[in-house]
């Protein structure tokens, strides 16, 4: 992300928190961030925007963190995220930030990659992606048009719709194919991993995404389990209908079956 800001707003002065004063002297060597640090009270002073980009598991108690030293940042601080979930991850920082003088607006910026780390930031990370903002009843106008603008500034197409609607449709489109990715890894190679060395385009595209941090993406996926449980099971119940496809020989069935999911890929921007 701060590649990305540095490029799309050369003006702004960029300063990063690190879990490790080993990673914040990364930054700085590279230039990524105008000032790093492991220690929230050397970066916040006078601050007007704090993006979270740590786990979603861990974002609460960095929030209440940053409300111990609400002094420190400029009147009004606008607060987002870059989580991957929203119903809980809104739900506490709302909670964590309604009697301090920040601001909060979840966020979601649909964007990287399944690699993680300095070596995979990228300039044009955030052109034409989607950024889905999910405002609640106790969002502020102000706020909300800061955080509009913010996305809008990256390159970002910006969407907005409600937490939970954010975490059914991105349990869909984003951790249904993380799943289905590990899924497909493990079937072909668990048996016979010397599998690999016959794999082509197809095999490395479809599970791409099952190279992603498994820490990372543990997290996630217990922290929306409703709606990724509830998508396993749609998928489950097309691999069953394929499944009798198969089991009967039908080709029409199996050309509809192929061209309905077709129709359905080429329709993603």
């Amino acid at each position: 992300m701060l590649m990305a800001l540095r490029a799309s707003l050369p003006g702004v002065h960029l300063r990063a928190w690190a879990r490790r004063p080993e990673a914040a002297a990364v930054l700085m060597e590279r230039g990524f961030a105008d000032l790093a640090s492991s220690r929230l009270e050397e970066i916040l002073p006078g601050v007007g925007l704090v993006v979270l980009c740590t786990p979603v598991e861990t974002m609460p108690a960095l929030a209440a963190e940053l409300v111990t030293l609400q002094s420190l940042v400029a009147p009004g601080c606008v607060v987002t995220d870059v989580g991957s979930v929203k119903t809980t991850v809104v739900t506490a920082l709302e909670d964590a930030f309604a009697r301090s003088t920040y601001r909060f607006v979840g966020s979601h910026p649909m964007a990287g990659s399944e690699r993680a780390g300095l070596e995979a930031a990228r300039v044009e990370l955030f052109q034409r992606a989607a950024c889905l903002i999910t405002p609640t009843l106790f969002t502020e106008d102000t706020a909300l048009a800061t955080i509009r603008a913010f996305w809008a500034l990256l390159g970002c197409r910006v969407l907005e719709m409600s937490p939970e609607e954010h975490d059914r449709k991105v349990a869909r489109i984003s951790h249904l194919p993380h799943v289905a990715a590990a899924v497909t890894a493990l079937a072909a190679l668990h048996e016979d991993p010397s599998a690999a060395a016959c794999a082509g385009n197809g095999f490395r595209d479809t599970t791409r995404v099952a190279a992603g941090d498994p820490a990372l993406w543990t997290g996630i996926l217990l922290e929306n389990r409703d709606e990724v449980r509830a998508s396993i099971l749609a998928a489950r119940d097309l691999y069953n209908e394929l499944l009798a496809i198969l089991d009967n020989v039908d080709d029409r069935a199996l050309r509809h079956f192929l061209q309905n999911a077709k129709t359905l890929r080429d329709g993603v921007v």
